[in-house]
Parts: structure tokens; C-alpha cells; sequence
């Protein structure tokens, strides 16, 4: 990685950080939710509601990085998420809790695209899909692990000290960034900058990914709101449990982002795209088939498998976009995309939840990454 290897090393400490922190309250923030007497769309609105504001706070940050760097928007999200881990605790109420999450949302909104856009930026070409699987290798890693410490924290200490938890790493995060990301900037100005709209008008590509990443985003939602409740409560299974399933599929996601990354570089990254999202909407469908924890188990271990193919394909297809318009840009289209399917995800299946029973929601998820699918493959035939 020559002199860009400080900058990597920093962006994925700090991100492995954050997400360890947001890791740990993940399979709690349901049940959480539902000691506060939330009902099933109000769930989905709890959810939705960090979605919204990041996806309100993704293209305008994104843009920002390129004018005017990428250092001061990341520290200034991880010091902003950090201290809102604390409204959680303090919470007591439904719209409170709404409230929180759409102010963590929106700092959430400061940090991922920015993390992606520095990686673009140093990313050689011909190597996209190696960077970008390194990277989220850590990123899945953070957020894999979270859930089963956050579980058992929970089940030994109770849950505010998760939230606490959360809060004292993503710190730490803020800190690293501080000190570790060099203060001179490594992305190249863009001579000709470009709205979104005229964006997704020009390029087929950006389109292909924006119905991608949107449609496997939702499904992705659905699956962090609703497996918890469908296991806790269809399945009878402790939070320890869940979070142990929610680790093992995400863990095993962030091994695999590295084999996969090099997948990427060398074979076509439309057909990965394709194969492996498609995969990943059986894995829905079977969801509801499950009976007991060990089954469920299974499930999580295939999705996990099938999930990690088109991850580091789709993201360098996006910084090679990033290359033309700019990559914070670029990132920033490409990650609010996946913002709006996470607020779309739970607030329609709270709906179907209320309506249907939780097991159609998993269904919903699997019609959806079929479309998006469908769609990507459509705008990327050429």
C-alpha cells in the first residue's frame, strides 16, 4: 500500500471501533423498543428514523468531502455519535427514542461515506475490489462482533451499560481519526462537479448500483429489526441467542469480504452482483421455515456466505464512478441509497408485522432484492 498503507490502517481501526460500539446495542434496540410499548410500525419508525437523517446527511456530506476534505466531517460524526449514545439511556418514551436515533442518524451520515470515499481515494486501479474488501472486512468485523457482547452484556449487566458501551467506542473511534488521518488531503479535485440527478442521468452504472444497493439495503433492514423478533418471540430464543446469530452471520460476512475482494478484481463484478444477491433473497425466503435455533443458525451461516460476494464488486464499480464525478460523491449517492432502503425496510415491515404476523416481512425482503436484481442487471447490460 506504499504511503497510503497509515491512512487504511487508521480508517479501518477507527470504523472497526464504531461499529463494534453500534454492534452491541443492535440485536437490544427491538427489544429495547418494545419495553417502551412500541407496537410494530412504531418499531419500524424507531428504525427508519436513523435511515432518514442519514440519508438526508450522506449527499450533502459526501459532496462537502470533495470541496472541502474528508478528516473534519468523520471526527466531527464519531464525537456527535458518540455523545448521543447517551439518549438512549435517558430515554422514556417512544419519540424520544425517535428522536435520538434521527440525531445519531444524521452523524452517522458524516461517517461511512467519508471512510469509503478515503479508501476510494487510495485505492490503485485493477485492486478496487481488494481495498474494499479489506475495508469492510473490518467493518463487518466491528459489527459482528457487537451483537454477542452486546448480548451478554445485556443479559449480565442490563442494557444501559451497552448503551454506554457504545458510546465510550465510538470515541475511541474519534480519537483515531484525530490523531491518526493526516491533515493534507488525498483526494483529486473534480474540474467539473455534477448534481446526483444529472449523476444517475449519465451514468447507467450508478443507476444499476443505487437499485442494487437500495433493494438489498431493505432487506438487510428487515433482517436486523425483525430476526431478533421473530426469534425472541416466534422461537422463544434468549438475547444471547440472537445476538449469537447476528455475530456468527456477520462475522462470517467480514471473513469472507477478503477472498471475495479479490474475486472482484479478477472476475466479472456484474455477474458476482447478480449471483450473489439472488442467493441471498432464497436465504429470505427461508427464513420463516425455521423451527428452533440451530436451523436459524444455518441460514444466517448461508446468507452470510452468498452476502459477501457482491459487497466489495459493487463498491468498486462505485469509486470507478467516484473517479469521474468524485468519490465522495460518488460514495455518498452509493451509501444513501442504502440509507433509504434501511428506512424503508423496517417501516413497511413494521406495517406487514401488524398486519400479516413477522414471517410474511421476510418474504417482503426477498421480493425486493429480486427487483433490485433485476434492475441492476438491466442498467449494467451493456
Amino acid at each position: 500500500m506504499g504511503p497510503n498503507k497509515n491512512i487504511f490502517i487508521a480508517i479501518s481501526l477507527a470504523i472497526f471501533s464504531s461499529m463494534l460500539g453500534v454492534g452491541i446495542v443492535s440485536p437490544l434496540l427491538p427489544i429495547y423498543a418494545k419495553t417502551l410499548g412500541a407496537t410494530g410500525i412504531q418499531l419500524g419508525i424507531v428504525f427508519a428514523g436513523f435511515s432518514i437523517a442519514r440519508t438526508i446527511s450522506m449527499p450533502i456530506i459526501g459532496k462537502a468531502s470533495d470541496r472541502y476534505g474528508r478528516k473534519l466531517f468523520i471526527c466531527i460524526g464519531l464525537l456527535i455519535y458518540a455523545f448521543m449514545s447517551i439518549g438512549y439511556v435517558i430515554s422514556k418514551t417512544i419519540p424520544h427514542l425517535l428522536l435520538v436515533r434521527f440525531l445519531q442518524g444524521f452523524a452517522a451520515g458524516m461517517i461511512l461515506p467519508i471512510a469509503t470515499a478515503y479508501i476510494g481515494d487510495i485505492a490503485p486501479k485493477g485492486k478496487e475490489g481488494k481495498y474494499m474488501g479489506l475495508f469492510y472486512s473490518s467493518f463487518f468485523a466491528g459489527f459482528g462482533v457487537g451483537p454477542i457482547i452486546g448480548g451478554t452484556i445485556s443479559d449480565t449487566f442490563g442494557i444501559n451499560f451497552a448503551f454506554y458501551l457504545m458510546g465510550s467506542l465510538n470515541l475511541i473511534a474519534f480519537f483515531l481519526a484525530l490523531f491518526l488521518l493526516p491533515t493534507s488531503e488525498t483526494h483529486k479535485p473534480i474540474p467539473q462537479k455534477k448534481s446526483y440527478l444529472k449523476m444517475l442521468k449519465e451514468s447507467n452504472i450508478i443507476k444499476g448500483l443505487f437499485s442494487y444497493r437500495l433493494s438489498i439495503a431493505l432487506a438487510r433492514g428487515i433482517f436486523a429489526c425483525f430476526l431478533p423478533i421473530f426469534g425472541g418471540i416466534n422461537l422463544g430464543l434468549s438475547s444471547s441467542a440472537i445476538g449469537a446469530l447476528i455475530s456468527i452471520n456477520i462475522i462470517l460476512n467480514s471473513i469472507l469480504q477478503i477472498p471475495s475482494g479479490r474475486l472482484a478484481d479478477r472476475l466479472s463484478k456484474r455477474k458476482l452482483i447478480v449471483i450473489g444477491a439472488t442467493l441471498d433473497a432464497v436465504c429470505f425466503l427461508l427464513i420463516p421455515l425455521m423451527h428452533n435455533f440451530s436451523e436459524l443458525l444455518f441460514i444466517c451461516i448461508i446468507s452470510a456466505s452468498v452476502r459477501s460476494i457482491p459487497i466489495p464488486s459493487s463498491a468498486a464499480l462505485a469509486i470507478g464512478e467516484g473517479r469521474k464525478y468524485g468519490m465522495g460523491s460518488s460514495m455518498g449517492i452509493f451509501n444513501m441509497a442504502m440509507s433509504i432502503g434501511m428506512a424503508v425496510g423496517p417501516f413497511v415491515g413494521g406495517w406487514i408485522t401488524d398486519e400479516f404476523g413477522v414471517k410474511f416481512v421476510f418474504l417482503f425482503a426477498a421480493c425486493a432484492e429480486v427487483i433490485g436484481v433485476l434492475l441492476f442487471a438491466k442498467f449494467t447490460r451493456h
